[in-house]
Order: C-alpha cells, then structure tokens, then sequence
C-alpha cells in the first residue's frame, strides 16, 4: 500500500487558490470593507460568487463577517489573524504583477 504525504503547497492552495479568493484577501489588508464596497472593488464578480467566495473564506477562517444589528442590515468583512498571515504571500503576488505587466508594456 502506498502512501499518502501531505502537501502544504496542496493545503494552501485549497485555501485561496481560486480566481477570487486572493482578491477578497488583498483588498481586506488595509482592514475591513463594508461587503457592497469590498465587492466593488472585485472587478467582474457576480453577487452570488461573491457571497459563495466570502462564505468560503470565512468557513475557512480567513475572514470573519460582522453584522451590525441595524435597519437596513449593515455587513463588514475583516482579516482574521489567520488571513492577516497571508499578508506577505499577497504582497509578494501584487509586486509580481506590477512588475510582469510593465514588461508587458
């Protein structure tokens, strides 16, 4: 019988490795972000994948949702410490992507 390792890189990926999830993460550095805000700020981002997005990251305790008890509903999302670990890998990613695209120009 084979096996089976663990993968860290594998266990990360599943974390934030979809088209939306480091965008929710990136744009919540700076702190929380009202949900109508910080989904205006994803460009493309359809209601529904967002609100499955943040469902996801919060499942995985990346991100906490707070809801004030007002009318109408007001809903924040901020950075668990969890999430705020991913800060420099999030960074890291950004710095790569201005620099690839002004070799690009």
């Amino acid at each position: 019988m084979s096996e089976i390792k663990y993968c860290p890189l594998n266990y990360t990926m599943n974390l934030i490795g979809t088209k939306w999830k480091p965008l929710i993460l990136f744009h919540l550095l700076e702190g929380g972000l009202r949900s109508g805000i910080l989904q205006k700020k994803i460009d493309g981002i359809s209601n529904k994948m967002f609100t499955q997005t943040v469902r996801e990251l919060e499942v995985d305790s990346l991100v906490k949702r707070i809801v004030y008890p007002v009318v109408p509903p007001r809903v924040e999302y901020e950075l668990t410490e969890k999430g705020k670990s991913l800060e420099a890998i999030l960074r890291s990613l950004d710095q790569w992507g201005i620099e690839q695209s002004k070799q690009n120009l």
